[in-house]
């Protein structure tokens, strides 16, 4: 089994992965190694949606609309 060593990583992110290890009831270790399991296992949206398109035949004879909207500041208040 590998081992990896994660250096200059910020002391706030290293406080979540040991909170979200109490909630979990394990290791900071085993914690990260579910992130990191699940994250490279999950599909990729944007490489699933490439293969797609190859597999059709690609997209470059799709028309692409011309953008005649105007980007507008978002209201959060």
């Amino acid at each position: 089994m590998a081992s990896i060593v994660v250096r200059g990583l910020d002391d706030s992110v290293k406080q979540q992965l040991v909170a979200q290890a109490e909630e979990h009831g394990r290791s900071m270790e085993a914690e990260v190694r579910d992130i990191l399991t699940k994250a490279t296992r999950r599909p990729h949206i944007g490489l699933a949606l490439l293969r797609a398109a190859q597999e059709t035949g690609g997209v470059e004879d799709l028309p692409l609309p011309e953008r005649t909207d105007v980007a507008r500041v978002a209201d959060l208040g």
